[in-house]
């Protein structure tokens, strides 16, 4: 980056952040107005491509970046809202001069003069011509072209429709109140799977649930790993959020391995039967072990499809090369990079990610890259026939969701972001910025704030694109599910970026087309028959709870984070209807591990709270909330006959378990989560935020397999219980 130093005067930044979009200042978790360093917001305009090395050369390439042309790349407008076009026009521009076309979506053609439909001309003061297009414009990613006389080409725009709002099942529009369980799906233990819970798990599920009146089942992120380097096993750092975690495929139902002698040979071998009984008995999964035991059957499916169906151009090829055509350059970027992967990782282990590759193999459309494709189509296409297994195993699950009558199926968790070293940044054109990661800022439980990894999508070249890879991107996370849930909503109005090599409290806020990115996820939804889950813990802008409310995104309400300011705990009844609610997420401790402070006490061995005092008073805290929690029950008649109100001498039993569940079921949010971890009585968590090393995140499984875990007559009893109260609440 050029010297930076000469620049001098902050209203020339200032001026440009505002362009950008980047914030010099915000309300800390503190309440407090905090303020933004001058070489942060620098180093984020660098990023973005602007010269930052002087006043004059920021003011110019600013000036050349937001320059306007004619017609913006891209106009969103909600349906009932005036479709209002501004032109960017000198004075002397004369208006009879100007045509207009529309290609909609559907095929249909618009025509019309712009004299006759101008409804506002504004560039004596700088402003624009506008003119209004027909209101009752088909929803769809239309095309506009402006044609001038004289001129050969036209200006062209994508003019995209959108409802109002997100789409929502009609018995969630009818009031209908649900529940079901959300589910880390590697926790699943069953007698069949290969020491990790899988898509035949999730059916199994999905029977279970919908027999006891569950609606949902909600999934962890499913996107792709790192097949190559199986420990790196965040769901929230994928490799590609477009495509599936192939571990997750149930091998035995692969209809090629019924048909593959050499496959069963293998896996009926008493070596892999001992392997596999040992996969399943662990209590955390042993990620290098399952990836090496599927690894070794996959790709003997794959000759078998090979010779069975490629090669005689059959139906079930057929589907397979539909698949392929559809999913194009994306799903060829994900195959070639698990291909070279592999090939690399086989060589040396320590190939975790493409930043460790040879350098000729670090970006997708190198020579070398190209070559090792050429050479290797078979490995190539090997990993293109495990996504097109995984969506077909995940599309059954959710039709069998469907055919049982649940209400939602299964809902589809999405990341916010994508790990910086795999095939999303390795085949990237400019759509991530690689030199910024997101996080969050300081707060009380964090003071240095939090660096994710996660490089994050430039809103300029979002808009500069029509939003592009955002649309593909909902499309590929909102199939074969009933409602999707976007982590950490807030960023679709503001990301915490920080420049590379910095620490989170380094960072400034990047702010997003928010109003578009809503428009077209409620397109998205209401195409797909997908209902939407906001995450929205953590500090909401004022304007942000408004804004999802009116877009029909379901808020996320859990119980323990939903207190008054004198610490006492709202009545469920009073959460907003559009909501989810739920006693723990993923990041908590389990309800059992948040009762007994498992979570403090592991923290403190695990050396997370180098502060005593700061520690003394988490402890103190949660002694307040437990009783404020009792004294909450209580009040509403719920708490059991035999538990005392006294929270120092209460102990998490199913009693006090169940009248929690219950207390939040009779709430008024339109779903209800519940965890499986919490009828099990189960006090270790999936994962402990901030720890890398120091605690085995994303492994634990549940205690029981699921036969078992139904055939317990105390969860037979809590569920029939929740379906009850959820029938007694609806309207």
């Amino acid at each position: 980056m050029k010297e930076q130093s000469v620049l001098k005067q902050p209203s020339a930044l200032k001026q440009v952040a505002d362009m950008a979009g980047i914030a010099d200042r915000y309300i800390s978790a503190w309440g407090d107005e905090a303020y933004v360093e001058d070489d942060t917001i620098l180093r984020l305009l660098a990023s973005l491509g602007y010269d930052t090395s002087s006043d004059e050369n920021l003011l110019k390439s600013a000036e050349k970046k937001h320059k306007k042309g004619v017609l913006a790349p891209v106009l969103v407008v909600r349906s009932g809202e005036p479709v209002e076009v501004p032109l960017h026009l000198g004075v002397s521009a004369r208006e009879s001069e100007f045509s207009w076309r529309l290609e909609t979506e559907q095929g249909n053609v618009l025509e019309g003069y712009l004299q006759s439909q101008i409804v506002r001309d504004e560039r004596a003061e700088g402003g624009d011509l506008v003119f209004q297009l027909p209101q009752d414009l088909e929803w769809g990613y239309h095309k506009l072209l402006i044609s001038r006389k004289r001129r050969k080409t036209p200006y062209t725009m994508t003019l995209i429709i959108t409802p109002q709002s997100c789409f929502k099942q009609s018995a969630l529009e009818e009031g209908k109140k649900i529940w079901g369980p959300s589910v880390q799906l590697y926790t699943l233990r069953t007698q069949y799977n290969w020491g990790i819970g899988d898509f035949g798990d999730l059916k199994q599920l999905v029977t279970e649930i919908a027999s006891r009146g569950g609606d949902f089942i909600g999934l962890n992120p499913i996107h792709s790993l790192f097949p190559a380097n199986p420990e790196g096993a965040s769901p929230y750092s994928p490799s590609s959020r477009r495509w599936l975690n192939i571990l997750y495929i149930d091998v035995s139902s692969v209809p090629e391995f019924s048909l593959s002698a050499e496959a069963q040979q293998l896996v009926g071998s008493a070596e892999f039967q001992k392997r596999l009984q040992q996969a399943r008995d662990t209590h955390w999964v042993n990620y290098s072990e399952v990836s090496d035991l599927k690894m070794s059957v996959l790709p003997l499916l794959y000759t078998e499809f090979k010779s069975r169906h490629l090669d005689t151009g059959s139906d079930r090829a057929r589907h397979f090369l539909d698949f392929v055509e559809e999913g194009g350059e994306s799903l060829l970027h994900q195959a070639a990079f698990d291909a070279l992967h592999a090939e690399l990782h086989a060589q040396n282990s320590d190939m975790w990610g493409w930043p460790a590759f040879p350098e000729e193999y670090q970006t997708f459309d190198s020579p070398a890259v190209t070559k090792f494709i050429d050479e290797n189509r078979d490995q190539v296409n090997l990993y293109m026939y495990m996504q097109w297994i995984a969506d077909g195993q995940i599309k059954e699950a959710q039709s069998l969701a469907e055919e049982k009558g649940m209400t939602v199926g299964l809902y589809r968790d999405l990341a916010v972001g994508v790990a910086n070293s795999g095939s999303e940044t390795w085949a990237d054109e400019g759509n991530l910025l690689q030199d910024v990661s997101i996080g969050a800022p300081p707060d009380i439980l964090g003071p240095l704030g939090q660096n994710w990894g996660l490089p994050p999508l430039n809103p300029q070249v979002l808009t500069e694109t029509s939003y592009d890879a955002y649309i593909k991107l909902l499309r590929a996370n909102m199939k074969h599910c009933g409602a999707l849930r976007i982590d950490h909503v807030l960023g679709l109005l503001r990301l915490w970026w920080i420049p590379e090599g910095e620490g989170a409290t380094k960072g400034a806020y990047m702010y997003y087309p928010v109003e578009d990115m809503l428009a077209i996820l409620a397109l998205e939804s209401h195409r797909m028959q997908c209902s939407v889950i906001g995450e929205d813990l953590g500090t909401v802008p004022d304007e942000m709870v408004d804004i999802l409310a009116k877009a029909g995104i379901h808020s996320y309400k859990v119980f323990f984070f939903e207190t008054s300011e004198d610490g006492g705990f709202y009545s469920p009844s009073h959460y907003t209807e559009q909501s989810m609610s739920a006693l723990c997420t993923h990041d908590m401790p389990t309800l059992r591990g948040f009762w007994h402070c498992d979570d403090l006490k592991t923290g403190q061995e695990l050396g997370l709270y180098p502060d005593e005092e700061q520690l003394k008073g988490l402890f103190d805290d949660r002694l307040k909330s437990k009783q404020e929690i009792l004294n909450s029950i209580a009040w509403h008649g719920l708490l059991p006959e035999g538990v005392g109100m006294d929270a120092k001498l209460v102990p998490m039993d199913h009693y006090l378990s169940e009248a929690l569940q219950l207390h939040l079921a009779a709430g008024a949010s339109a779903l209800l989560s519940v965890q499986l971890e919490d009828w099990l009585e189960m006090d270790q968590p999936v994962n402990i935020p901030g720890t890398v090393d120091e605690y085995p995140n994303w492994r634990r499984k549940l205690s029981v397999n699921l036969d078992q875990l139904f055939g317990r007559e105390e969860v037979n009893h809590i569920a029939n219980r929740l379906t009850e109260v959820r029938r007694d609440t609806s309207q």
